[in-house]
């Protein structure tokens, strides 16, 4: 599903301005809560997070952090894009770095497989509602679904094309780097796209 990109001054315009950024930072907190629970699963995480945990053996910083720095990064890719960030580019970028390494900080790691197979869902489910509410708000999407989809308008390339192409090259030099690559990250590529999708039916903010 893609949504309107509209300037920062439209989407701090648009209706429903309350109910918008309280929708942004529960979604981004639920979005970071899927993401430290996937990874306290141990069975595997999604392509970026692989790179994440791959640089993190490498870098005295933390995995929020790394988190953060590179989408900052990826952000710069924007410009040639001609990508609007709005509110919502931003805090993904940030708040979710910082609310990640909480999560990790208060979670324990779990060793049971049971447990781990039923946090492994959880984790992909959450993470897609929170993904879906905060993309929802149209009120920027984060750095690497900006560059997903600048790609997709600037080469005309489908989407799925694009967004596969970035993840194989994202999962690859994590995993190059000492990422891991399991199960979690099988489901997570395969689960998580058709959950946010069904999410975005309750969670879409509409516009006038």
């Amino acid at each position: 599903m893609l949504l309107p990109n509209l300037t920062p001054r439209e989407q701090l315009t648009a209706g429903r301005l309350p109910l918008r950024p309280v929708n942004l930072m529960i979604g981004l907190t639920l979005f970071s809560l899927g993401m430290a629970l996937l990874i306290r699963a141990g069975l595997g995480v999604g392509p970026w997070d692989v790179l994440h945990l791959g640089l993190s053996r490498y870098l005295p910083l933390s995995i929020g952090t790394i988190a953060s720095i590179l989408g900052l990064l990826v952000l710069l890719a924007w410009i040639p894009l001609k990508q609007w960030p709005g509110l919502g580019t931003i805090s993904n970028a940030i708040y979710t770095g910082a609310t990640l390494d909480f999560f990790l900080w208060a979670l324990p790691e779990i060793h049971h497989l049971g447990w781990q197979l039923f946090l492994m869902l959880a984790a992909i489910t959450i993470n897609a509602l929170g993904g879906a509410m905060y993309i929802g708000t149209h009120l920027g999407a984060g750095p690497r679904d900006g560059l997903m989809t600048g790609l997709h308008l600037r080469t005309g390339a489908s989407l799925r094309l694009v967004r596969t192409g970035i993840e194989v090259v994202v999962l690859g030099v994590g995993w190059l780097l000492g990422g891991p690559v399991g199960l979690g990250t099988v489901a997570f590529a395969l689960l998580v796209g058709p959950a946010t999708q069904l999410f975005f039916r309750y969670t879409v903010v509409r516009l006038p």
